[in-house]
């Protein structure tokens, strides 16, 4: 086999191999040896077939095969004698004419053009210095949290029989619904539970039985919405016959072991206790975000200017902008980008592409160098924990993972990122600063490539752009499973619930 190097310019690379047809008629003939026990053929004793007649009747298939197993032994063979790291999948271009190669017995060619792994020196752990913001929880911030439990544990008792509903109040009502004299499937329900003004059922219904007593029958008549989840009840008007059989008043609900009780826990310290320890998971997250971005950005300013491999950026920058094309078209552009021309905007996500290529080139090499490494059973966490997002569809999530390198792939990424991370943070100077909680989950102002994404934004804006893996933050998950709308309950009940 020769190869020879075409052309290096930057990090990319163009080899040509030939593997000469002296040496293919040489694996062809080892390879029908090692075969030729096996060959059974009609006229000839088991194992003894000639040569010669297994390669006119199979020569061109086994050599087929030979051809599908050097390319890529010849592309890790090239790569591995110049100590070359691939940064993406080599592109192969086979040059020869298969029926050349295969019938006529000439040489064998291919071209090999890849892009290779920048050589730059990491900037040395101990020299970096961030700081870590820390907010205390305070117990205004805890007596908040359980003012709020304490209004959606709301409890309420019966009214007199002859007192009238009033917003807030919830009423225990049974209805039938019918469009033209006729009941519909869905539109039945007995002791449903309403709280007049919560905006549970379609507009219309609930504020007709403002005024309603116990015992009373209201005849109710709504309009379905016209784009109600049921298509077979959108902008019907229905008629529902309901009849008020109790009116609950909302008590005070006092902050005390009862409502700790009514929310599962054993009295008001064990509540008490919950929330703080919830409030000091939310500013460890929080604070790891920021001191991460602030190391990432230190990372990123260090190594600006190394080579990147064109391909990873384009690829990234790809995927980026199909995220942002989505949202032209769905009108959820950024307020900051919308004025902006198409050139501009796609200016501004090229430069996080490089970012984003750049800081995973780095963690990548400072991980190598420290052998930081992801264990399996790390993965099979990973994994299981992607699976509990499912419930009833584990095992298909599970098994989709196992038969999906490239997805278990997306696991691994940002698992090996955090570790590298605290890798980092563990021989960095970091110190740490007490802050306010409204500080600490106040937005950073930053330059347009290393914003990050805001809370439950929906249009892939340049902030969650750079969120990703490499970046400010972890990977974007999985696409959210869709809430259920209100009335897509069991048809028995609730078929006047407001789309959700």
């Amino acid at each position: 086999m020769n190869v020879v190097e075409k052309s290096a310019e930057g990090l990319s690379r163009t080899f040509e191999v030939v593997v000469p047809a002296a040496e293919l008629e040489a694996k062809l003939s080892a390879k029908i040896e090692e075969i030729r026990p096996e060959v059974r053929l009609k006229g000839f004793r088991p194992g003894k077939v000639p040569s010669a007649h297994i390669k006119k009747m199979f020569g061109a298939s086994i050599m087929g095969d030979i051809l599908q197993e050097i390319v890529p032994e010849a592309t890790q063979k090239t790569l591995d004698e110049r100590n070359l790291r691939p940064a993406s999948q080599p592109n192969i271009e086979v040059k020869s004419d298969a029926e050349d190669v295969l019938k006529k017995g000439a040489d064998f060619s291919f071209m090999i053009a890849v892009e290779v792994m920048p050589e730059f020196e990491p900037a040395d752990p101990k020299t970096l210095s961030v700081t870590r913001p820390t907010a205390p929880v305070g117990d205004d911030q805890v007596e908040e949290a359980l003012g709020e439990l304490a209004r959606q544990a709301q409890a309420y008792e019966s009214k007199p029989k002859t007192a009238k509903a009033a917003d807030g109040d919830k009423l225990v009502i049974d209805f039938i619904g019918s469009i033209d004299g006729e009941a519909f499937d869905g539109g039945s329900a007995e002791d449903a539970e309403l709280v007049l003004g919560s905006g549970q059922f379609i507009p219309g219904f609930e504020e007709q039985l403002v005024g309603a007593k116990a015992g009373d029958a209201v005849e109710v008549k709504v309009t379905f919405p016209e784009d109600y989840q049921a298509a077979h009840l959108a902008g019907q008007t229905a008629v529902f016959a309901t009849t008020v059989k109790d009116v609950q008043g909302p008590v005070e609900s006092a902050i005390d072991d009862s409502l700790a009780e009514r929310l599962g826990l054993e009295n008001l310290k064990s509540l008490k206790d919950l929330l703080v320890k919830r409030f000091e998971n939310e500013h460890a997250q929080a604070s790891r975000m920021k001191v991460k971005r602030a190391l990432l950005d230190q990372l990123d300013a260090a190594h600006e200017g190394i080579d990147l491999p064109a391909r990873m950026v384009d690829q990234e920058f790809e995927s980026i902008w199909r995220e942002v094309e989505q949202a032209i078209k769905a009108g959820e552009l950024d307020d900051e980008d919308k004025d902006k021309s198409e050139d501009d905007l796609k200016a501004d996500y090229r430069t996080i592409a490089e970012r984003r290529v750049r800081l995973g080139l780095v963690l990548a090499e400072i991980g190598r160098k420290a052998k930081v490494d992801v264990t399996q059973e790390e993965i099979a966490r990973a994994v299981n924990q992607e699976a509990a997002r499912y419930p009833g569809q584990e095992r298909q999530v599970v098994e989709f993972y196992q038969k999906n390198p490239g997805a278990l792939q997306s696991l691994r990424a940002p698992i090996y990122e955090e570790k590298v991370v605290d890798y980092i943070l563990e021989l960095a100077d970091v110190s740490e600063e007490e802050v306010s909680r409204e500080a600490l989950f106040a937005e950073d102002e930053a330059a347009p490539a290393k914003k990050k994404a805001p809370a439950k934004k929906k249009a892939p804006a340049k902030k969650k752009a750079a969120a990703k893996a490499s970046d400010d933050e972890a990977p974007a998950k999985a696409p959210a499973k869709k809430a259920p709308a209100k009335a897509a309950k069991a048809p028995a009940k609730k078929a006047p619930a407001k789309k959700a």
